[in-house]
């Protein structure tokens, strides 16, 4: 290991390479890939709120709400046309609706199957990299605890070659840096789980939305046809 002035000195790294480098030294391999995974971490997060973004999440779902509102009235020409192109979770999923229940080939039944396959496909796009954070969250303290364990083991080790002439600076900056692992790993797990839980809830009132969607529109065609 490192002597611990040099892993002091690493908490100010700001953005010199040559300084984060040093930093990740200190704390081994262990450190190096909690470094990785941070990083993957945070591409995943922007790429998901990218992603998201993209699919409508946060747009409240206004033309698929403007477009059901002309279903309901009895305007279906107006209401697909709304939709067409429309690139938002919703909006794909009310369009797909509206075209098999405007098919007269198409029973009811294998209607809402279609419906129901699309807002499957769907959600699970719209889940797509969350197993990577939950595995970030999972991993990144075990990760810390790794380093840990092995700094702690390679810090008894110098003491015991001490022997008598064993210096407890020496001990305690070996276990300073073997436990900077461990705050490490959990640094990047808390916000890992924070974003997993934030889009499992965006994705559940996707889902609550799109369930709404559906049935408004299958009501109104059993009722108006």
């Amino acid at each position: 290991m490192m002597e611990t002035g040099l892993a002091a000195e690493g908490l100010g790294l700001g953005f010199d390479p040559q300084q984060i480098v040093a930093f990740l030294d200190t704390g081994g391999m262990a450190l190096w890939a909690i470094g990785i995974l941070s990083v993957a971490t945070v591409a995943l997060i922007l790429w998901k709120v990218w992603r998201l973004a993209l699919g409508g999440a946060w747009s409240g779902g206004r033309h698929a709400e403007a477009a059901v509102a002309l279903w309901q009235k009895g305007e279906r020409s107006q209401a697909r046309a709304r939709l067409d192109g429309r690139r938002s979770l919703r909006a794909q999923l009310a369009h797909r609706a509206m075209e098999v229940l405007c098919d007269p080939a198409m029973p009811d039944a294998l209607a809402r199957e279609e419906t129901e396959r699309l807002a499957r496909s769907l959600l699970t796009q719209a889940r797509a990299g969350l197993r990577g954070l939950e595995l970030a969250a999972t991993i990144g303290p075990l990760l810390g605890l790794l380093g840990t364990v092995t700094g702690m083991i390679a810090a008894f080790q110098a003491l015991q070659e001490a022997g008598s002439r064993a210096d407890p600076a020496m001990l305690a900056g070996g276990i300073w840096e073997a436990l900077l692992t461990t705050a490490a790993g959990m640094a990047v797990a808390i916000p890992a789980q924070i974003a997993l839980t934030w889009f499992d809830s965006v994705i559940d009132s996707l889902r609550h939305d799109m369930e709404d969607i559906a049935t408004r529109l299958f009501v109104t065609n059993e009722t108006i046809g």
